[in-house]
């Protein structure tokens, strides 16, 4: 009955695992999975769900999951299919499901600078605002005008000084049933053939320093305030450790990759040991940047 009520709300599956939604290709099965196709569908969706008491969880393209290999038997809600996107002048209006590289490519072409730091992150809009996701020491929130958000049964407009942005974090992890739908970003005019330069070079330095062709989630640790995450992981000898089937990065120490058939659990002990060692040794406690869920 409640898959047969779910369809109403969007593209409906009940034969995905989260290994088919993370970039880590690790995870458990899931019982029901929506894809809401317009915001009406989205905001009815959720209504549905809380009217219901029904567990959900909010997904993105999953580059920055890590999920457990227990069957989930709540809802997965995509956002994906949430990827409008229109440009005006300076300024860009993105739904939450659209793709950074590829809106940053666009822009790129257009002469609009701003969203060249995040041109290899492999995320959704909606995705880098919860995380302020960054790079290059730059985050997606010095680019932000406003953040349009489902808020109980209503859209509520913030300005970015309203959702306490900071290192890797935003208002939204104290509030994980806020829905960011979309967005306005102010980015600056510049010649287009710099941008694009900007671009290429950051992707060749990324091809060239991190394991690109393994499934990853990213940088599994941030940095702390003094010096580099993989540098302290170095220092405890743990570039290429492997624990069954999830790895250290040979290429990039703060990278761990699933060599086949990893799981959450193998990538959180590697994980627990690297943060024992590194607090032993160095006196640092290592926080992690990628998301936990059902583990």
């Amino acid at each position: 009955m409640i898959a047969e009520e779910l369809k109403q709300f969007g593209i409906y599956r009940d034969d995905l695992s989260f290994k088919d939604l993370t970039t880590i290709k690790m995870g458990g099965e899931i019982a029901h999975f929506v894809k809401p196709e317009s915001l009406n569908q989205l905001k009815g969706l959720i209504a549905y769900l809380k009217e219901k008491h029904l567990n959900f969880k909010l997904i993105g393209n999953g580059s920055n999951l890590i999920c457990g290999s227990d069957r989930y038997d709540g809802v997965v809600v995509s956002l994906k299919a949430l990827n409008n996107y229109e440009i005006n002048d300076d300024e860009v209006i993105a739904e939450a499901g659209v793709l950074v590289p590829m809106l940053a490519n666009l822009l790129a072409e257009r002469g609009l600078s701003g969203l060249e730091f995040a041109s290899g992150i492999p995320g959704t809009i909606g995705g880098l605002i919860y995380m302020n996701a960054g790079a290059y020491k730059h985050s997606i929130s010095e680019t932000i005008k406003e953040v349009t958000i489902l808020k109980g049964d209503e859209f509520v407009t913030f300005r970015p000084e309203e959702l306490d942005f900071s290192y890797r974090y935003s208002r939204l992890h104290e509030h994980p049933h806020w829905v960011v739908v979309s967005c306005v970003l102010k980015l600056a005019k510049k010649d287009p053939e710099e941008i694009k330069a900007l671009i290429n070079d950051r992707l060749l330095r990324r091809m060239n320093t991190q394991p690109l062709q393994m499934p990853s989630a990213g940088s599994c640790f941030r940095n702390p305030e003094a010096g580099f995450a993989w540098q302290l992981i170095d220092g405890i000898g743990y570039r290429g450790y492997r624990l069954g089937g999830v790895s250290v990065s040979e290429k990039h120490s703060n990278f761990l990759v699933n060599e086949g058939n990893g799981t959450a659990e193998e990538y959180l002990d590697i994980v627990y040991d690297i943060q024992k060692k590194v607090k032993d040794k160095y006196d640092v406690l290592l926080h992690t940047e990628v998301e936990k869920f059902n583990c």
